[in-house]
């Protein structure tokens, strides 16, 4: 199995925080963002991680170098803005098994999930599956729908309802297969111009605790109240 890190982002929103530290090699409770998920992927056997870098990419090459935690790490820098879709299919190009599937985690996402329980559900001849979590207010999240059988119908945009939801939780476990969906551009979203192509997409429901800790308060309380 191959597996991606997105952490190329701007980081916008974080401010200050980011300026001059990739999101990834954030702190909580003592260990960086990428620590916490390069611990999930050897979890369940994965060896080599292409990190998707791009803004701060030569601090994160410095900082963490070609090794880390017994785990092979290869750059895929981007040269210009590629969106969550262009990164993602820029990745697959230094993937080391292309006709193996591959796992691609959001670089601001931390969960308490099992990944091992996730990729049991991938089923062979799927588009692939992706994290559907629980949060308690989905007001400023786009919502997932699904069916029973937990084929993903379609996004919902934000709604900015104050209520429970389930919401992309920024793990997806995509087969081969689903390289066919990218567009020819080199930049587009993940999001919007692939998932709705998508028509054999399914979802992995969980309550486990989850945190983007893209915005400081976020950030703030994961440092304060993470405990995996």
């Amino acid at each position: 199995m191959n597996a991606i890190i997105l952490c190329g982002g701007l980081s916008t929103r974080l401010g200050e925080i980011t300026k001059s530290i990739p999101k990834v090699l954030l702190e909580i409770k003592g260990k960086t963002v990428l620590e916490w998920q390069l611990e999930k992927l050897k979890s369940i056997g994965v060896t080599e991680v292409v990190l998707a870098a791009g803004h701060l990419a030569e601090v994160l090459h410095q900082t963490i170098g070609l090794h880390k935690d017994g785990m092979d790490l290869i750059y895929a820098i981007e040269q210009e803005r590629l969106g969550t879709g262009g990164a993602i299919k820029h990745a697959l190009e230094y993937v080391s098994k292309p006709d193996e599937p591959t796992i691609i985690l959001n670089g601001d996402v931390l969960t308490t999930i099992d990944l091992a329980d996730m990729v049991k559900y991938l089923v062979a001849d799927s588009d692939g599956i992706i994290l559907g979590s629980k949060v308690e207010d989905a007001a400023s999240y786009g919502t997932l729908e699904y069916d029973k059988k937990f084929h993903l119908k379609k996004f919902k945009e934000k709604e900015g309802l104050h209520q429970p939801g389930y919401i992309n939780g920024g793990i997806y476990l995509f087969n081969a297969k689903a390289k066919k969906y990218f567009p020819v551009e080199k930049s587009f979203s993940i999001e919007y111009d692939v998932f709705p192509k998508m028509n054999d997409l399914y979802v992995y429901e969980s309550d486990r605790a989850w945190v983007d800790i893209g915005v400081p308060e976020r950030l703030a309380w994961a440092r304060e109240n993470w405990n995996e």
